[in-house]
């Protein structure tokens, strides 16, 4: 099963809500990072001030990364405190078992305790 990196981009009030989405998925990591928008120069310009976002970086397995961005395409349309934007990268390698079972959040990899 091949991973994938998901780079979401939304409002700072709906970071919960697109992160508990995105972890229905079967993403089991998640990184969420302070962002700004593309029009943050243009806005300073002009005085205005814009709304504050968070970069959410998953990591999501290939077979659910189609229906994610569809899913989170659909939330976008939903109005204006849901716009956001959403795009996923292959990921080439991982390095070790136990780290791509976590990742895949196949739970055949994980070592349990006897």
């Amino acid at each position: 099963m091949r991973l994938e990196v998901l780079i979401a981009v939304v409002h700072d009030e709906k970071v919960a809500y697109y992160s508990s989405l995105i972890q229905s998925h079967q993403a089991n990591i998640q990184l969420s990072l302070h962002a700004k928008g593309t029009t943050h120069l243009i806005l300073n310009y002009l005085g205005l001030t814009e709304r504050p976002k968070t970069m959410i970086i998953s990591v999501v397995r290939s077979d659910e990364a189609g229906n994610l961005i569809a899913e989170l395409d659909e939330q976008f349309q939903k109005g204006k405190n849901y716009k956001g934007m959403a795009f996923t990268v292959p990921l080439s390698s991982v390095i070790g078992t136990l780290t791509y079972g976590f990742l895949s959040n196949d739970q055949r990899t994980v070592k349990k305790e006897v």
